[in-house]
């Protein structure tokens, strides 16, 4: 039986698709994709451009919640959140094609072009940062990468946790899992969408990695194991710098320490 710790559950979204914003700086948009999907978005602060991507089943709102989000408006950042497709007030298809071929990092590579950007920073986290992989591969505007919470496991594209997380959502016996699907049933959030993005995630392999040649920091919980060894993904990238801070899969991009490691990796010359 696999192992499973440090599930990231999902976090009540809002029920409302407009909303007043609290902050008289924070705009909140969207767009309609090359494919037709919706796409809502939120610009905060500006200066260069970061991107903070989130993780499966959480949603912009989550960055909010953590001290980075505040923490880079501070210091003369443009913060950049987006609401991923099958997720929070985006649209939600429910075909699995409408979630392959990098789908969603070529969402954000098409907000990013809206947005006149010609250069900028992506952060993710979890299954953010496997998002940020790809736009590390894809798109020649990112000068610098954060990938937090995340090992070397989703280089491969038959991850097995993948799978099983894909086949549980799918309404699959899967007695690990259980919890997690009552979980998403019981929040009243989008099974379907949820399994179509287990389907189709991306994976960046360890040869597309080796011709890197911009600057990647991999961070993560001491305590995080959930996806795999940091370390092993931090030696397949050239450039990269490995940070370990206190935390587990859970908490750690929530803290002061990860913030204070993301901002220094990214000021960095």
């Amino acid at each position: 039986m696999m192992k499973l710790t440090n599930l990231v559950w999902p976090i009540c979204l809002l029920a409302a698709q407009n909303y007043t914003l609290a902050q008289s700086d924070l705009h909140s948009e969207y767009f309609t994709t090359t494919d037709g999907i919706r796409i809502n978005y939120e610009i905060k602060g500006e200066g260069k451009a970061v991107v903070l991507i989130h993780g499966f089943m959480n949603t912009q709102e989550n960055w909010k919640k953590a001290t980075l989000y505040n923490n880079l408006t501070s210091v003369g950042y443009k913060v950049i959140t987006i609401d991923l497709r099958g997720n929070g007030k985006s649209d939600k298809p429910h075909q699995p094609a409408s979630y392959a071929n990098d789908a969603e990092a070529k969402d954000v590579m098409q907000l990013i072009s809206l947005l006149n950007i010609s250069n900028y920073f992506v952060v993710g986290y979890s299954r953010g940062a496997i998002i940020a992989s790809r736009l590390l591969i894809l798109d020649k505007r990112v000068s610098k990468t954060v990938m937090g919470g995340m090992g070397s496991d989703f280089t491969n594209p038959e991850w097995p946790r993948r799978i099983m997380f894909y086949r549980a959502l799918n309404n699959e016996d899967v007695p690990e899992l259980k919890d997690m699907v009552k979980r998403v049933q019981d929040s009243g959030l989008d099974q379907q969408a949820f399994a179509c993005q287990q389907k189709e995630q991306p994976h960046t392999s360890p040869e597309e990695f080796k011709k890197v040649k911009t600057p990647v920091l991999v961070i993560c919980g001491d305590q995080d194991t959930a996806n795999g060894s940091a370390d092993e993904l931090s030696k397949l990238i050239p450039k990269s710098i490995l940070k370990k801070v206190s935390g587990d899969h859970n908490n750690t991009a929530r803290t002061e320490k990860f913030s204070e490691e993301v901002i220094a990796f990214l000021k960095a010359r």
